[in-house]
């Protein structure tokens, strides 16, 4: 399956139990890729006509530059502008710069799609839709990023059963699911391709990204 039929899947089994999807997003980046996957759900009614919304002035600012720079876009982005589409912005999505329309999220007793920052779930906004929402088992936490050691986004991928979020232990009940599939980075397989043209000569390779049992195997 692709990564939009994963995200179409799990978007579709959260709204039939009334849950919220709850997603940690990098705001450069990862934040547009998911509106643009789910730009094309919606159009192709892949996903359930629910509210989506991205909560992250940050990421709001970025799509703005984004917008600004079609000559940058790939050929399949294009198509979007090219048929008068703004692929950034569509009819079931909302961006939230002010706080207030962030909190109002709280009260929405229906299904929707909630994209916000940080990736790593360390900062931002997020923090208040994850302790809003992981107590609920209707939820969905949606990880879509590498999730640092230490850090919050860590923790729910290994399914902590008790996480603090503002100083206070919160029982994990949602539902976490990891969309690996939108990993901006290099693999094992790419570095190494990349490096054997020139590895012949080099005295030295310095790792200095990665967690150690990764570099050690690398």
């Amino acid at each position: 399956a692709t990564v939009a039929d994963n995200l179409a899947r799990l978007i579709r089994k959260t709204s039939e139990r009334g849950g919220h999807v709850i997603v940690p997003a990098f705001a450069v980046g990862r934040t547009q890729e998911l509106v643009l996957l789910l730009h094309r759900l919606a159009e192709q009614r892949l996903i359930p006509d629910i509210p989506l919304f991205v909560d992250s002035p940050l990421a709001i600012n970025v799509t703005d530059v984004f917008r600004k720079h079609p000559e940058e876009y790939s050929a399949d982005l294009l198509g979007f502008t090219e048929s008068g589409k703004d692929p950034f912005g569509f009819h079931r999505l909302r961006y939230l710069r002010e706080a207030s329309e962030s909190k109002a999220l709280n009260d929405l007793r229906m299904p929707y799609v909630v994209i916000s920052a940080s990736g790593m779930c360390e900062g931002g906004r997020i923090l208040h839709h994850l302790r809003n929402g992981i107590e609920d088992p209707r939820n969905l936490v949606l990880i879509t990023g590498f999730q640092a050691q230490n850090t919050l986004g860590r923790r729910l991928v290994e399914r902590h059963p008790v996480v603090n979020i503002f100083g206070e232990p919160m029982t994990l009940r949602a539902e976490v699911a990891v969309l690996n599939e939108l990993s901006a980075h290099a693999d094992q397989q790419d570095l190494v391709r990349w490096i054997r043209p020139i590895a012949s000569g080099l005295k030295g390779v310095f790792l200095v990204h990665g967690e150690p049992a990764a570099q050690d195997a690398l």
